[in-house]
């Protein structure tokens, strides 16, 4: 019986494209379509999953790629497509179907969803053939190489974007990707990741982009304003002009990444975006963040970085470089967990993990790159929850002992509500408490000088207890994450000297009320 179904399944996958028989090897299903599970924005709006679940399907042509998505059950059905080989116009041709909308000279993953295209064996290079996602949802794209995609010239494809998303696309987690080109507009080439036209929920990780004029952005113009909710981590971006990337409107998070050799412009916010930039290494680089080429602001909150040999230009009309000296003039909300490795290591381990064919190592958020297990594991369906932070935090039921540091100390806060006071969190008083004006926001504990802690205790008031739903540990003075969570209580962590350490609530069910912030060495 098995071999009966596994000979129509063949016989439904050859197809005829250009008079030629096309036929995809079909593999048993996997427990998952990726290695590992996705970190930031992707984790949002149901999560990305991918192919998850869904038949593994063998392709080494372009054509065979188009074939396996033609011939699914439906255009939702989900499906994993190995790639191995090199992808290009000779060997990518349009097949028709009813679960398909593919075009010749493009991997066309259009009007679809539930779809993971994953490089595996030696590895998969689409050749001067770029990737089109347009109308379509729940896409992951891992462990592929993307060059020398044209818009100009011979031979183009996808309007000279490596991977170019448009027209109301949700959740695509794409990770351990090299996007690279030979030049920049004037040799052909457009983006390496562009995203335009309501695209939203995406992650770019462990990917290098390089050897472009463009790096990629977030909206085509200063009108298209419906994009947003992207992370880029892990990243490299190396020998890029400018748009690296470029952000209208929308939010982004940016950490972890290393920027070598940004010749003329990096993160450029404008036009009212929002970018969240934490812990990378700006490097031999120019102007890699404010707003430029255009009056429209647009807004950054950064900690963390470290800028080596970067230059910025003087202030004026529309160049508007955060340096040289870049402070926040904005706070952006994340609303979920990750784990931040310290800016002076991110050069090294991004070399280590970033780019295809590297083994889809990642950081363990200590500096040592992790390698994934012997078999994918399954992301978690709906919105996946993010490996949590550097340590985890050990809530207990005892209260910690020894002295309370917070009592004496400073304190202070993102926002308060009317008739709360920051310094209700060190009074050592559980009848007052603090609350943020909304229902998320921070509270911190100071000291004048370096102060040695590994444990806190975030006491909720009499009538709260519960509604923080989720929180990070933050060590103010260098932005590094020592814990995650999702419930207030007490949190260890490795003993750290530091001077502020930050409660960030970035959940909660209700207006959070905190009644103590406790603080101990021991």
């Amino acid at each position: 019986m098995r071999r009966t179904v596994a000979l129509r399944v063949l016989a439904a996958l050859a197809t005829t494209a250009t008079g030629a028989a096309v036929c995809v090897a079909v593999m048993t299903p996997q427990a998952s379509a990726a290695v590992g599970s996705a970190t930031g924005f992707a984790t949002r709006n149901g999560g990305t999953t991918g192919g998850a679940g869904g038949q593994t399907v063998r392709a080494t042509t372009g054509t065979q790629i188009h074939a396996a998505l033609c011939n699914r059950a439906s255009s939702s059905t989900p499906i994993t497509i190995q790639v191995e080989g090199t992808i290009n116009h000779g060997n990518t041709t349009k097949v028709s179907g009813s679960s398909c909308n593919t075009a010749a000279d493009v991997i066309e993953l259009k009007q679809i969803s539930n779809v993971t295209i994953l490089g595996v064996g030696n590895g998969a290079t689409f050749d001067q053939i770029g990737i089109h996602i347009r109308e379509a949802s729940n896409i992951i794209i891992q462990n592929v190489t993307v060059r020398n995609v044209k818009k100009s010239g011979s031979p183009t494809s996808n309007g000279g974007d490596a991977i170019g998303m448009e027209a109301n696309v949700r959740n695509v987690w794409v990770d351990h990707v090299t996007l690279e080109a030979s030049g920049g507009e004037s040799q052909g080439f457009d983006g390496l990741f562009d995203m335009k036209n309501n695209t939203q929920y995406v992650t770019l990780s462990y990917s290098i982009l390089r050897n472009s004029g463009r790096g990629g952005l977030i909206g085509s113009s200063e009108s298209d304003l419906s994009n947003g909710f992207v992370t880029f981590h892990h990243n490299l971006y190396e020998n890029i002009d400018s748009r690296a990337p470029l952000l209208r409107g929308g939010v982004a998070h940016i950490f972890n990444s290393h920027f070598s050799r940004i010749n003329e412009s990096g993160i450029n916010s404008r036009a009212g975006a929002q970018a969240k930039v934490e812990n990378n290494y700006f490097q031999n680089a120019k102007d890699v963040l404010g707003t430029f080429y255009t009056d429209q602001a647009g807004y950054w909150q950064v900690s963390g970085n470290i800028f080596d040999n970067v230059t910025w230009s003087s202030r004026s009309g529309d160049t508007n470089p955060a340096g040289p000296n870049p402070t926040s003039n904005t706070s952006v909300s994340i609303p979920y967990s990750y784990r931040l490795d310290p800016a002076n290591c991110v050069p090294d381990i991004v070399r280590q993990t970033a780019g295809a064919n590297k083994g889809i190592r990642t950081s363990n958020g200590s500096c040592t790159p992790t390698n994934p297990t012997s078999n994918p594991t399954t992301p978690t369906p709906g919105p996946t929850t993010p490996t949590p932070g550097p340590t985890s935090p050990t809530p207990t039921p005892s209260q910690p002992s020894g002295t309370n540091l917070s009592i004496g100390a400073g304190s202070d806060g993102s926002s308060k509500a009317s008739g709360t006071s920051y310094g209700d969190v060190r009074d050592g008083n559980m009848s007052t408490a603090w609350s943020p004006s909304g229902s998320t926001g921070q509270i911190s504990i100071k000291w004048d000088t370096a102060t040695r802690v590994s444990r806190v205790n975030i006491r909720e008031a009499s009538g709260a207890v519960g509604n923080v739903r989720s929180w990070r540990l933050l060590n103010h003075d260098t932005g590094a994450v020592l814990a995650t969570g999702s419930t207030a209580g007490v949190i260890t962590f490795p003993a750290t000297s530091l001077r502020k350490i930050t409660f960030d609530i970035t959940s909660s069910s209700g207006t959070p009320r905190i009644a103590e912030f406790e603080t101990y060495a021991n």
